[in-house]
């Protein structure tokens, strides 16, 4: 997945190894080799998402998807999906919910503060892979500021 060609990042915050692994292997095995960025707290997730990167890019010049458990040990996925939706510099940022939770309240909640997609965990992988499938499409029609 590229946008104004330049690679994007994805952010994977979940803290169940297991699941990150099945996760990750269920993306590569739908073909995307992007750069992934695992986090198990949702506060060292945040730095990186509102801090500068290794190579000294800031929120405004990375390109991230951002791959998000809402069951975390330190904090809420619901925290993190606010703080991100709520801050001019990352709004734009798509985020994918995957996650255990199937209560239709919380699944409404996390569309209305802006998730793109939310999947319920254990996951279709073949449902989850054709929705990053379709966000690296969203990716390459849109410009992002």
């Amino acid at each position: 997945m590229r946008v104004a060609g330049e690679d994007v990042t994805i952010v994977m915050i979940e803290d169940d190894e297991g699941h990150a692994r099945l996760i990750e292997k269920n993306i590569r095995r739908a073909g995307i080799a992007n750069e992934m960025v695992p986090f198990t707290l949702g506060s060292a997730a945040l730095d990186y998402i509102f801090g500068v990167n290794i190579d000294k890019k800031t929120v405004d010049t990375r390109h991230l998807l951002i791959l998000l458990d809402l069951n975390l040990p330190d904090m809420s996925g619901i925290d993190i999906l606010e703080q991100i939706k709520a801050n001019e510099r990352t709004k734009h940022l798509p985020i994918v919910v995957l996650t255990t939770t199937d209560d239709e309240l919380e699944i409404q909640k996390c569309y209305d503060l802006g998730a793109n997609v939310y999947i319920t965990k254990p996951v279709d992988y073949d449902g989850f892979a054709n929705a990053i499938r379709s966000l690296g499409l969203f990716f390459s029609i849109i410009q992002i500021p």
